[in-house]
């Protein structure tokens, strides 16, 4: 299994955008069948190192993940919002057991 790790620093971190950010990216959920599962978490310490928000997913194989990220959802409406609200992020895409 293949786990996929987004940390996303936002332009705007209110409590609101926040919100928004974890609606949006749990609205994967039953939406893009690689996805096997997905937690959505935000930051709680919000230190100046703090990133504000991260996905964590669950694939089967790293072909499901490449397939997940060409999927018309993420691309058309999960990535389209988080491009337009982050000011940055960072990933690692590893292999569980």
């Amino acid at each position: 299994m293949i786990r996929h790790v987004v940390c996303f620093k936002l332009k705007d971190p209110s409590d609101s955008a926040l919100a928004e950010a974890r609606s949006v990216l749990l609205s994967m959920k039953g939406k893009v069948p690689q996805l096997r599962d997905i937690e959505v978490g935000i930051d709680l310490v919000r230190s100046e190192r703090s990133y504000d928000i991260i996905l964590s997913a669950t694939f089967d194989s790293l072909g499901d993940l490449e397939l997940y990220q060409r999927d018309p959802y993420h691309c058309g409406t999960v990535k389209r919002h988080m491009h337009a609200a982050r000011e940055s992020s960072v990933a690692v895409d590893y292999e569980i057991s």
